[in-house]
Order: structure tokens, then C-alpha cells, then sequence
């Protein structure tokens, strides 16, 4: 992802571009077309995607459009490359609202999905889909609505904290936390070297956001994540304490200066940029980010041989599990007035052979069995074997608990960060959010 989002489920999961004129779509129906109604007429499908410009994601989405334009020469892709925060928050909603939506885009499922669902924008690709369901497991039913398919992902992994294993050496840190006890002590280690221990870019929010929700994953058990998931009730206190745990962590001053208004990737100065190019020891981010992070280095080859991941440590006595893990991927969905071509394009994104080359790019982790053949990154292996071993996957708590609760939490924990808000009033926005 470059990032991420949104679900009323929670999960235990195994992993094994200015809107574009859509032209020649074909209406909305999401009945099956006969292979007879397939390819017949020329159709272009203008396709949204979150890849960091100029970086292998994007490289690679451009040859899987003009490879399947190759193999259907009736059907054009026009592509265009958005970051994150601008198609989840701004593109894609003002185009799902207006009669002129792109065909495929970004969707991260979840609640956001349900959202979509309600609103009639997607199709339903339930009966067209099956095979590639199947070969997907559990990743697949994020993209679910009651029952119904109306999506399908690409790259699903566990987040964790990736790592310059050099500053760590330099520093006398002789192996990754395992606890937070550990990992503060790894902090006052690097300030004793004059190393900035961990980047973050609160400026776009949602990277200072994850941080809470790493809290709430360590104070709250999986039952209560579970409930708040389904029923959007937050009165459980673990809820409050993530916020009580964050700032005690935030008062150790483990971040660089200025946090609060630095940007979280894709950029020199952002904080993926921070960690890639030396100047800061550790970042919270999931797997996409060995993609944004080859994509700011201006050294790839003395990156790749420095960068490490280990996952969030755990908590003593905490009553979160402490082998479970927060996690959730990147997917496409079509939009209801996509033509039939459109969902066959996700199914050839999804297959095999496909997933295989995305995962080669190291931009993250496919989701398709088979295509973790393609994985040569070692942190990148690292978090196929953490995903695979936790006890329990918690999706995104922005994206599990719906746009409306998700923007209130992360701009209450935004307010923790700054220094002006407190652990209660991000419980209380979460619960006037859920009321309306």
C-alpha cells in the first residue's frame, strides 16, 4: 500500500489515477454474462490504483493492463496512480457519488465495503468469482458483504516494526524486542548513540493512528475486539487504556522531532523516508511498505542489506493475546456500472501466475496459494511466517469499524500525539461517531 481499509468482521487469516473518463460501460447489471457476451465489443476500463509513482508496483500494474489488453485486444485500461490518503478520503468517494465512477479501484473491504455495499456503487461478483475464492481462503472474505463477494484482494500480510539492523548493532541491541519493556529499552539505547529510534508520520494520521490500535490490540482481549467490531460499542476501558498506553509511550519521546507534522511515505522527508535513507532506527508500517521504502532510498543496495522486521511486541500481563497481530490488505472492486470485462480483469489479477509477479516486485505479500514462491525478500518472508503463526489477525481498526467511527478515532489519536487531546475524548468520538 502503499497503505490501506474498513469491516465489520474480524478475521483470523492464513496467507498460504484526475478522474479518468470511463468510456463504453455497459450498465450495472451483475448477473454473469454468457462467454458468448465477453470481449465482443471494445470496452475501456479506467483503473485506480495506490502504487507509489515510479516505483516497481507501478511498473508492474502497467504490465499486467497491457498484458491483458494483449491477451483481449477488445478491452483498453486506462491506469492512473493515486496516493492513498487522497483515493480513500477524496477520489473515491466524490467518484462513487458522481454518474462517472472509474471502473476498477482500490477497495480495502471491511466497513468502508459495507458502506459502498449499502449505497449501491459495487458490483456484485459472487458467481464469477468462485474459483479464485477458493483459492484464496480466508484473506477473500474481507471483500464480503452478507454472504457476497465484491471484491478481491491482491496482498494481505500482518504490520510490524521494520528495523535498521546496523543502528541496531551500534546500539548494543543484540535482538529484536519481543516485549515493550524490551523495546523501550531499545529506544533509550539509540538516544544514547544520538539515533532517532522511531520514525512516524502523524501528518497523514493514520500511520500515528496505528500506534493506538497496536495499544488496543495488547490491552483488549479478542472477545471485546470481536463485540466492538460487530456491534460498534466501545465501553470496555482496555479502550481508554490504549490511549493511556500511548501516551506514556509518546512521553518517552521515541519519535523524531516535528512528528506531528510529517508525512508517513513516499517521500525523502516522510517517515518511511527517514528509516530507507538512515535517519531513524524503526517505523511501525505492514508489509507494502519494503515497496515505499525501496521506492524513497536514495542507497537501495546498502537498504537491503540493513533493513529488518520483527512484530509488535507484547505487553506483560496485558489481557490481548499476545501472539495476535493487526493486520488486512490491498483489493479492487468494480464498480456497479462497470462492464463485464471488468470483474474478468480481477480474476486475471488474482490469478496465479499474477500474483506470483507481484509478489517478485517485494512490494508485499500475495494472497493467491502458491504465489509465495515468488517472495525473495527476507523481511518479507519474515511476515508471511509472523501472519502464518499468529493466533489472531485483527483487521485495521479504522477500516473494521467503518469510515465515519475510523476518521473520529484516528483524528482523537492525532489530538493524543499533538498533545491536545486525551485517551477519554478518542473513546467518546469514537461513540458519538457510531451513534449517527
Amino acid at each position: 500500500m502503499a497503505t490501506k481499509r474498513r469491516a465489520g468482521a474480524v478475521l483470523a487469516l492464513l496467507v498460504t489515477s484526475a478522474l479518468v473518463v470511463a468510456g463504453c460501460n455497459s450498465g450495472g447489471e451483475d448477473e454473469a454474462p454468457s462467454e458468448g457476451e465477453l470481449y465482443k465489443n471494445p470496452v475501456t476500463l479506467t483503473w485506480w490504483h495506490n502504487a507509489p509513482q515510479d516505483g516497481p508496483g507501478k511498473t508492474y500494474w502497467e504490465k499486467v493492463a497491457k498484458d491483458f489488453s494483449a491477451l483481449h485486444p477488445t478491452v483498453k485500461i486506462e491506469i492512473e496512480a493515486i496516493e492513498t490518503n487522497q483515493l480513500q478520503r477524496t477520489r473515491i468517494p466524490a467518484a462513487l457519488l458522481s454518474n462517472d465512477p472509474p471502473d476498477v479501484f482500490m477497495s480495502w473491504g471491511g466497513g468502508e465495503m459495507v458502506e459502498q455495499v449499502e449505497a449501491d456503487y459495487l458490483k456484485d461478483i459472487t458467481d464469477q468469482t468462485k474459483a479464485e475464492v477458493a483459492n484464496m481462503g480466508k484473506a477473500a472474505e474481507i471483500w464480503q458483504v452478507n454472504g457476497k463477494q465484491y471484491g478481491l484482494p491482491f496482498r494481505m500480510g500482518i504490520e510490524g516494526i521494520w528495523y535498521n539492523k546496523d543502528m541496531f548493532a551500534q546500539a548494543g541491541i543484540s535482538a529484536p524486542p519481543t516485549t515493550f519493556e524490551e523495546l523501550n529499552a531499545a529506544v533509550t539505547k539509540l538516544k544514547a548513540i544520538n539515533v532517532t529510534p522511531i520514525a512516524v508520520g502523524a501528518g497523514d494520521k493514520w500511520p500515528a493512528a496505528h500506534w493506538w490500535y497496536n495499544f488496543a490490540l495488547r490491552a483488549c482481549s479478542v472477545d471485546t475486539l470481536k463485540k466492538a467490531s460487530k456491534d460498534k460499542v466501545f465501553d470496555d476501558p482496555c479502550f481508554v487504556k490504549a490511549g493511556q498506553d500511548l501516551k506514556a509511550f509518546i512521553d518517552t519521546k521515541p519519535f523524531q522531532n516535528n512528528f506531528i507534522a510529517t508525512p508517513g511515505q513516499n517521500d525523502p522527508t516522510s517517515a518511511n523516508g527517514l528509516l530507507a535513507n538512515g535517519k531513524a532506527a524503526m517505523e511501525l508500517m505492514g508489509d507494502w511498505n519494503r515497496g515505499t521504502l525501496d521506492n524513497v532510498a536514495t542507497d537501495k543496495a546498502k537498504l537491503a542489506k540493513f533493513l529488518g522486521w520483527f512484530p509488535v511486541p507484547a505487553i506483560s500481563g496485558s489481557a490481548g493475546d499476545p501472539k495476535a497481530a493487526l493486520g488486512g490488505g490491498d483489493g479492487f472492486a468494480c464498480s456497479k456500472k462497470a462492464p463485464a470485462e471488468c470483474v474478468e480483469f480481477l480474476k486475471y489479477i488474482a490469478s496465479p501466475e499474477v500474483q506470483k509477479g507481484y509478489a517478485e516486485t517485494g512490494t508485499g505479500l500475495p494472497v493467491v496459494k502458491g504465489a509465495e514462491s515468488g517472495i525473495q525478500d527476507p523481511a518479507l518472508k519474515s511476515i508471511l511466517q509472523a501472519t502464518s503463526e499468529a493466533s489472531y489477525v485483527q483487521l485495521w481498526l479504522d477500516t473494521a469499524y467503518g469510515s465515519t467511527v475510523g476518521t473520529a478515532m484516528n483524528d482523537g489519536i492525532v489530538g493524543i500525539f499533538s498533545g491536545k487531546g486525551t485517551p477519554e475524548q478518542v473513546v467518546a468520538g469514537m461513540k458519538a461517531a457510531a451513534s449517527k
